[in-house]
C-alpha cells in the first residue's frame, strides 16, 4: 500500500453518525502501520475551527485528525469552511482565509468555484502523503443537493475514491438506513459504495449477526465491523449539537453553567472544563440554572448582536447583571467578551450599527471586515497560555479594570477574545481555584489529574484500539490500495 496518492472516503447514513470519529481512527491506525496518512474534509459547514500553527483556519475536526494522524494540521486539510451567520447566510473560509459571504440563493453559483478550490486541495495533499482518509458530509444519499455535490460522492467519483458509509446504530434502524442509502444514488454513485462500518453498539453482537448478514446479501457489500459505543470518548464535533455531551461526573464541586447561544461558535473551548475532575459543566439557557451555578461562561457567538438580543429575550441579561452586583463568577469568551462590553459598534456582521451591550465589562467593541486570526501566547500568574484567535470585534478597554490575557476582569466579571486557553493545564487549575474562591466553593484541583492533551491523546488511542480490533483494517487497506469492484446495483428507488 505504499503507492502515493490512495484515498478513502468514509460517508455517513446522517449527519453525527461516526464520520469524524471513524476517520480519525483510520489516521491513527494506519500512522500506526507507518503510512504517511492525512484528513481531508473538501466542505465543512461549522462555527467549531481552529487557526493552524501558519494562521490558516479550518473545522476543528480536521484539525484533530490530524493530530490523529501524527502531522501538523494544514488549509488543504478544509479547504472549504461555512460558518453559518444566520440561517441563509454562510461566511466562507476558502484555504484558511476569509473568502466571502455567500447567501443561500447564491450557492448553487458559488460552490462551482468553492469545487475546483476542493478537488485542487486533495490533489495536492495526494501528491505528498502516501493516503488521504477523507471524511464527507451529512449524508451522500441527500439527492436534492446530487448536482453539484463535491463533498461526498460528487468527491469520490472525481477523485476514485471507494466510499465506506458508517451508520450509528444507536438512533435505530441502522438497515433501513444503509439500504436506502444505496438504493437512492444511481449506479454510478453506487459503483463507490464499497463497504458498511455500525458505529455505537451496545450488547450482543450476536443478535445483531443475522442483519449484518442479511444486509451483505441484499446490498452485494461486507460490513467492515461493529464498532462499540465508547464511553468518554469525544471528537472535535463541526456541530454545535454534541455540547449536550458536555457533562462531569461530579455530584458536588464546581458547577458551571455555558450558555447555549442560537449561533454558539467554537464550543469545544469548554471540553477541558468538562474533563476537569470536581468540574461539572452544564449547557442551557435556563435563567435558573445561570442564577444557581457557580460558574457561568459565555461561550463565542458567530453572530454577537444576535445572540445578545436573544440573551435579553430571555431574561439572562438581568441574571448576569444580578450575579456581577453579587460578585459571583462570569467569563466571556471572544463573542461572550463581547456582550459584556458597554457599547457595540457593528456594521459588518450584523449591521445594525451601534448597540448597548451588557455594561458589565468597561470595554468598546467595535467589528472590522478583516478578520484577526492568530496564535498568541501570554501568561497568568506564573502560567504559560498559548491560545488562538478568530474574530471580527476589537475589545478596547476603556475603564478602570484589570488585564486579564488580551481583555479584562473587573470584580467576578472576566472577559477574553482568546480560544483555547484552558487546554493549558496550570492555567485552567489555577484560574478555577481562584474562581471557586469567589464563588464561595471549597474546590481545589487535583493536581496528579492527566492533562488535558494527554486525554485527547488517550482518546484517539482509544478510537484506533477500536478500530484496529473490530473492523477489518487489512480488508480496508485493500480497498484503499485497489478499489472497489464487480459491485452490484441494488434496484434504484429513482425514476
Amino acid at each position: 500500500m505504499g503507492s502515493v496518492g490512495k484515498g478513502l472516503l468514509v460517508a455517513g447514513t446522517t449527519s453525527d453518525a461516526g464520520k469524524s470519529l471513524l476517520t480519525a481512527g483510520l489516521c491513527r491506525v494506519l500512522a500506526r502501520r507507518g503510512i504517511s496518512v492525512a484528513p481531508f474534509k473538501a466542505q465543512n459547514m461549522s462555527n467549531n475551527s481552529m487557526v493552524c500553527a501558519d494562521g490558516a483556519e479550518i473545522g476543528r475536526a480536521q484539525w484533530l485528525q490530524a493530530r490523529a494522524a501524527g502531522v501538523e494540521p494544514e488549509a488543504a486539510m478544509n479547504p472549504v469552511l461555512l460558518k453559518p451567520g444566520s440561517d441563509r447566510r454562510s461566511h466562507v473560509v476558502v484555504l484558511g482565509k476569509p473568502f466571502g459571504t455567500l447567501e443561500a440563493g447564491e450557492f448553487a453559483v458559488g460552490r462551482r468555484e468553492l469545487a475546483e478550490r476542493a478537488f485542487a486541495a486533495l490533489a495536492d495533499l495526494r501528491q505528498r502523503f502516501d493516503v488521504v482518509v477523507c471524511e464527507g458530509a451529512g449524508s451522500p444519499a441527500e439527492i436534492n443537493l446530487r448536482d453539484g455535490d463535491y463533498v461526498n460522492l460528487g468527491l469520490a467519483r472525481e477523485a476514485g475514491l471507494p466510499v465506506i458509509v458508517v451508520g450509528d446504530i444507536d438512533r435505530g434502524g441502522v438497515f433501513a438506513s444503509m439500504y436506502g442509502t444505496l438504493a437512492l444514488l444511481d449506479p454510478a454513485d453506487q459503483a463507490q459504495i464499497a463497504g458498511w462500518v455500525v458505529n455505537k453498539f451496545r450488547g450482543d453482537q450476536g443478535l445483531l449477526e443475522p442483519g449484518l448478514r442479511a444486509l451483505e446479501r441484499r446490498t452485494g457489500r461486507p460490513v467492515l465491523g461493529v464498532l462499540p459505543w465508547l464511553p468518554g470518548v469525544w471528537i472535535d464535533s463541526e456541530d454545535t449539537l454534541p455540547v449536550d455531551g458536555w457533562h462531569g461526573s461530579a455530584t458536588r464541586g464546581l458547577h458551571v453553567a455555558a450558555v447555549r447561544f442560537p449561533r454558539v461558535s467554537n464550543a469545544t473551548d469548554l471540553d477541558a472544563l468538562a474533563a476537569e475532575p470536581g468540574v461539572t459543566v452544564t449547557v442551557t439557557a435556563d435563567p435558573d440554572v445561570v442564577r444557581a451555578a457557580d460558574l457561568v461562561v459565555l461561550p463565542g457567538s458567530r453572530a454577537t448582536v444576535d445572540d445578545l438580543a436573544w440573551l435579553r429575550e430571555r431574561g439572562l441579561d438581568d441574571v448576569l447583571r444580578a450575579r456581577a452586583l453579587q460578585g459571583r463568577p462570569v467569563l466571556g469568551i471572544c463573542g461572550g467578551y463581547q456582550m459584556l462590553a458597554e457599547r457595540i459598534v457593528d456594521r459588518c456582521e450584523s449591521r445594525v450599527g451601534e448597540v448597548d451591550g451588557l455594561g458589565l465589562l468597561p470595554t468598546r467593541v467595535t467589528f472590522a471586515e478583516d478578520k484577526v486570526l492568530g496564535r498568541p501566547r501570554g501568561t497568568w500568574r506564573g502560567h504559560e497560555i498559548v491560545a488562538y484567535e478568530i474574530h471580527h470585534g476589537t475589545a478596547n478597554v476603556t475603564g478602570e479594570a484589570e488585564p486579564f490575557l488580551d481583555g479584562c476582569r473587573r470584580g467576578a466579571v472576566w472577559g477574553t477574545t482568546w480560544h483555547g486557553t484552558f487546554e493549558n493545564d496550570g492555567f485552567r487549575r489555577a484560574w478555577l481555584a481562584e474562581v471557586a474562591t469567589q464563588a464561595g466553593i471549597a474546590w481545589q484541583p487535583n493536581r496528579h489529574a492527566p492533562g488535558f492533551a494527554q486525554l485527547r491523546e488517550r482518546m484517539l488511542d482509544t478510537v484506533a484500539d477500536a478500530v484496529a480490533e473490530n473492523l477489518d483494517v487489512d480488508a480496508i487497506a485493500r480497498l484503499i490500495e485497489h478499489g472497489p469492484c464487480d459491485l452490484p446495483v441494488v434496484q434504484s428507488m429513482l425514476r
